[in-house]
């Protein structure tokens, strides 16, 4: 199975001026925690790191200390997300059949949850990590006025891992740029283009560090996890 990183973003929520992947938890760049979960999810064969040039040097000095046994590319990435895994798609080998896509910043993820996504991938055209929502969402309007309550027995918030059968998503991508969608995951376009996306089991520790207080959060889960 190929696994794509989107790794080109900054960290200005995080109150930095440099790509938020660098930023270390406990010693280590998020982007190593990310690495050292797919190198041991067994059923993943390639890994391709989107950014931007200017950060590949520090992404291979990464590589190098973790010394990974899997194939790995660098992609350089565009101005949004959603150019970003484009341009990933267009440098996955030729012939891949199935990919995974998995944000950097949600560190977090554990092998076990890359190979249970990467399993299930097997079986249906897309996929997503999720988890049941635990708190009550309210709908609101321009002017804070609430207008509805949906069931949140209906509700999941989205992660990644993100699967997806390549050629389908590389023709929802195109239509989304020949159509001006702007999408905040891959999941949306498959659901613009009227494909099935099938939830599997997520994490509640999977967050994605965005803000400090995500760094802390995910600090301290780390830590009792190194512990047990």
């Amino acid at each position: 199975m190929h696994l794509l990183i989107p790794a080109a973003g900054m960290g200005r929520r995080m109150g930095s001026d440099r790509n938020k992947l660098l930023l270390k938890l406990l010693g280590k760049p998020l982007l190593a925690w990310t690495l050292q979960a797919a190198q041991a999810a067994p059923n993943l064969s390639w890994i391709g790191i989107i950014g931007q040039k200017n950060d590949f040097p520090e992404f291979q000095e990464i590589l190098a200390e973790l010394s990974l046994s899997k194939s790995v590319q660098m992609i350089v990435g565009g101005k949004t997300r959603q150019e970003s895994v484009y341009n990933g798609l267009q440098a996955l080998p030729q012939g891949t059949p199935r990919v995974l896509i998995h944000d950097g910043a949600r560190c977090l993820a554990t092998p076990q949850l890359l190979e249970r996504c990467a399993l299930a991938l097997l079986d249906y055209p897309g996929l997503i990590a999720a988890v049941p929502v635990k708190d009550t969402i309210k709908v609101v309007d321009n002017n804070s006025l609430i207008q509805d309550t949906p069931d949140r027995k209906q509700l999941w918030a989205a992660q990644t891992p993100q699967g997806f059968d390549v050629q389908l998503l590389k023709e929802c991508h195109q239509q989304g740029r020949n159509y001006g969608w702007e999408v905040t995951d891959d999941a949306a376009l498959f659901e613009r283009c009227q494909l099935p996306v099938r939830i599997v089991e997520g994490e509640e520790t999977n967050l994605k560090v965005t803000t400090p207080v995500d760094l802390a959060i995910a600090q301290y889960i780390l830590h009792q996890r190194l512990q047990s």
